[in-house]
């Protein structure tokens, strides 16, 4: 499995700017990716104005996004601000441009900034199975609650998935939080984490270092970012070592059942 992971300077609340830097930054690579990640909010920056820059399902950067997931064949995802049922949603939206399109609402809102007050929480968490790849998919300050992405064990007996992404506007003032608890997820869920942040600096003078990473099920760095700069970065996943691990070093097996409410 290859990944893309598109670490970029947001503009912002300007959409289109947003969209064609990204589009710059994907025409100048030579290299495919099985699924390309962009970052929270990606076409604004993390701003608590929904009424202003919130789209509709099947908006403009909708469009886009299921043009572009076309042009380079590939799943693409990242969060946008969408409005629906009268609630504003940060959405995690993942398309292949065609048959395959899904979403996941961010569950924790980060109350800091006021996204609990501007924002809608979503209420399920999403699976996905590419390519036989199971993928868990959650957004930002998720990222600081465990149990909501414990890697539980299915009904045959199976990880409920192989990979956690968490895409993010994550400023650089807790940025050794990040740093920490991507390693943690990955040693304690025994799965390959992605963690795709943002650069530069947003509308409320907030800056951001990237510190984007791929860490393995182990804890251990596949890459990580350490200059802040934008660009797309690739990183190769191979399932058989993560197999291989589970099967030799069994902790889920002595894990605590539960249930979400």
């Amino acid at each position: 499995m290859k990944i893309a992971i598109v670490q970029t300077d947001i503009i912002w609340e300007n959409p289109a700017e947003n969209r064609a830097k990204i589009e710059r930054l994907l025409s100048l690579q030579s290299e495919k990716a099985d699924i390309i990640i962009l970052p929270e909010m990606f076409s604004t920056g993390f701003t608590m104005n929904a009424p202003k820059n919130a789209e509709k399902m099947g908006g403009e950067t909708c469009v886009w996004m299921d043009e572009i997931a076309l042009k380079y064949k590939c799943i693409l995802m990242g969060s946008l601000i969408i409005e629906e049922d009268g609630g504003f949603y940060n959405r995690m939206i993942i398309t292949n441009g065609q048959k395959f399109n899904t979403y996941y609402d961010k569950r924790h809102l980060f109350r800091m900034a006021g996204e609990d007050l501007n924002y809608t929480p979503g209420e399920t968490q999403l699976h996905l199975n590419v390519k036989g790849w199971k993928i868990n998919v959650l957004i930002c300050y998720d990222l600081r609650f465990p149990v909501w992405c414990r890697n539980r064990t299915n009904s045959d007996g199976e990880s409920e998935y192989d990979i956690l992404v968490y895409v993010a506007n994550w400023p650089e003032r807790r940025i050794h939080h990040w740093d920490k608890l991507l390693v943690a997820r990955a040693i304690e869920n025994q799965s390959f984490v992605i963690g795709v942040n943002r650069t530069g600096k947003d509308g409320n003078d907030i800056n951001y270092t990237g510190n984007s990473a791929a860490i393995d099920f182990t804890g251990e760095y596949l890459w990580k970012d350490s200059e802040g700069k934008e660009g797309v970065y690739y990183v190769n996943l191979e399932r058989s070592g993560l197999l291989e691990y589970r099967k030799r070093f069994p902790v889920w097996q002595d894990a605590d059942e539960f249930k979400l409410l």
